[in-house]
């Protein structure tokens, strides 16, 4: 059975920042650099940003700004705060909303950024996740004058909340910041509730990619770890460390009740009956059901303002007996 939930719908500590950073940005980069755009048909209104928590946010950054964004993250928020004028370029990882790569300037995959492509869209200011390079093209940007704002990568719903307050207050958008930032702490702390009414906890195993017969699995301290432990599961994948790969036996051993994966639009997505045909995922617990759970890669592991959602809907696909509530609208 292979859920696909809709993209438009215990937190983790001691998660070391920098380094999670460069592996999300991996992890997406792996996946989603195919991907053209998000599955999904909600619209994003040209002049102002609906941000779907209850309130509509509306630019108060100068018309002048001329801001590039880099990072997913960073172009997600500044659509939601509706300063999506004041954005002249984003990187290949701005799939949300989906106009946004294809209305603005395209300056590279972040980690692999052209400093002449950035500094041709006479920016007034880069604002990039930490991870983003390399680090001579950001050097050359820097020695042009050209300030930037650096947005950590943490992945704990404070993280979250810190990053739209850190790219609203660069942005000059600190009040309509302020304001989705309250929107998304409170959908957060809804989303607390739904976990604490769980039965018993399930086991997920997150599949980043199946290559050469080689399995690379989400462990711990991973984005995949952090948004499995927001959903109520278990990460099947706590044995190792990060993205990396994962032997057969290993597999079996971990014994996972759903297997969890991306889903991207350009390439062939692996089927339920593919996938649990392969011996190290045919003799799982997660193969008598087929469960086979797909959700949009920057959705799932992007950790914006749609996070508490994307938890919210990975808990419904892990816990489908426990009928999850959707999370309430933020007045």
């Amino acid at each position: 059975m292979q859920y696909m939930p809709s993209p438009a719908t215990a937190p983790l500590a001691g998660i070391k920042a920098k380094r999670l950073g460069r592996e999300l940005t991996a992890a997406i980069g792996l996946t989603l650099l195919a991907a053209s755009s998000l599955a999904g048909s909600q619209a994003w209104p040209t002049r102002m940003a609906q941000t779907g928590f209850g309130f509509v946010a509306s630019a108060q950054a100068q018309s002048a700004q001329r801001i590039v964004a880099v990072g997913g993250v960073v172009t997600e928020v500044l659509y939601a705060l509706g300063l999506q004028d004041s954005v002249v370029g984003v990187d290949t990882t701005s799939l949300w909303p989906p106009e946004a790569l294809k209305e603005k300037k395209n300056v590279g995959y972040v980690r692999a950024l052209s400093a002449e492509g950035v500094l041709s869209l006479k920016p007034s200011l880069v604002i990039a996740v930490e991870g983003a390079g390399p680090p001579d093209a950001l050097a050359l940007v820097r020695e042009a004058g050209l300030p930037m704002a650096p947005v950590p990568e943490a992945l704990t719903p404070e993280a979250v909340v810190s990053k739209i307050e850190i790219i609203g207050k660069a942005a000059g958008a600190e009040e309509p910041a302020r304001q989705l930032a309250a929107g998304v702490r409170t959908r957060f702390a809804e989303l607390d509730k739904l976990r604490a009414g769980l039965p018993k906890q399930k086991r997920v195993l997150f599949v980043l990619s199946l290559q050469n017969g080689r399995t690379m699995v989400g462990g711990r301290n991973s984005s995949a770890d952090a948004i499995i432990a927001l959903a109520g599961g278990v990460n099947a994948a706590e044995a190792v460390e990060g993205f990396k790969p994962m032997t057969d036996e290993a597999i079996i051993t971990a014994a996972p009740d759903h297997v969890l994966m991306m889903r991207h639009s350009a390439a062939p997505s692996q089927t339920p009956e593919e996938l649990f045909a392969m011996p190290a995922f045919s003799q799982t617990p997660a193969a008598k059901a087929k469960s086979l759970i797909r959700m949009d890669g920057l959705y799932l592991l992007g950790f914006g303002p749609r996070t508490p959602d994307a938890a919210r809907d990975l808990m419904a696909a892990l816990y489908p007996e426990a009928k999850i509530a959707q999370l309430p609208a933020t007045k």
